[in-house]
């Protein structure tokens, strides 16, 4: 199974191919531009350089959130293009659960975070054990102040991975709370591990086609939240 992934959930955009479980190629960028601008020239300069091509792939695989509404946008429109164009399936990856695989090897609990502003993150919880995953908990925004709560009492080790990673380390260590940020070749999310995802959805079938696949948000957009709020005061005036 030839897997070509996008993640494009933070400030950092990647694409990357992976063949049952090898990673074929991998291209990254996190300078501040713009994923519209960037990600596509990736994809094609992996492929190219890789000697491989979009029909060669057998599926497209996406962060489809949560993460930077924008770039989640970005990054689904453009696995539904490319999978239209290709006659391709699609995996659609937590966001989440993709950056786990980042650190699966360092046996404890890995906390996911993204930073979700307003001193949230979206966060899961998963159990490492020797390579494995197995999450605790679901995809949610949560406050820093009930996440530490939440881990006060866990005496397993602890391994923050993410975009949001070091304001949640830090967060956690303020309350007293033992952990170890990821490294930083491996904190960040990253196309590697959202293909490698990709490719267990394939094993229990849950590939996707390009007309099925959603953004996955937790929380309706800032202009929706707005809208309502501002639609709430109308009725109440």
């Amino acid at each position: 199974m030839r897997i070509l992934a996008l993640e494009t959930s933070a400030k950092a955009v990647s694409a990357a191919v992976t063949e049952d479980g090898r990673l074929l190629a991998l291209g990254f960028q996190d300078t501040g531009l713009t994923h519209s601008r960037t990600l596509m020239p990736i994809v094609e300069f992996i492929l190219k350089n890789a000697d491989l091509t979009l029909q060669s792939c057998d599926a497209i695989a996406v962060a489809a959130g949560p993460g930077s509404f924008t770039g989640i946008r970005i990054g689904v429109a453009a696995a539904k293009g490319l999978a239209v164009a290709a006659e391709k399936p699609v995996a659609a990856v937590s966001t989440l659960e993709a950056m786990a695989r980042n650190v699966s090897h360092a046996d404890g609990l890995v906390v996911c975070a993204m930073d979700a502003r307003r001193s949230q993150v979206y966060n899961a919880l998963f159990a490492a054990e020797n390579g494995r995953l197995t999450r605790l908990t679901p995809d949610r925004a949560i406050s820093l102040t009930d996440l530490a709560e939440e881990l006060r009492d866990d005496p397993r080790p602890k391994t923050v991975v993410g975009d949001g990673g070091a304001m949640c380390y830090e967060a956690l260590q303020s309350a007293g709370i033992a952990c170890r940020l990821a490294p930083p070749h491996l904190v960040m999310q990253s196309a590697a591990s959202v293909a490698l995802a990709a490719e267990e959805i394939a094993r229990n079938g849950g590939l996707i086609t390009a007309q099925a696949l959603q953004p996955v948000y937790l929380r309706p957009p800032q202009a929706e939240r707005l809208r309502d709020r501002q639609q709430k005061a109308k009725s109440h005036s």
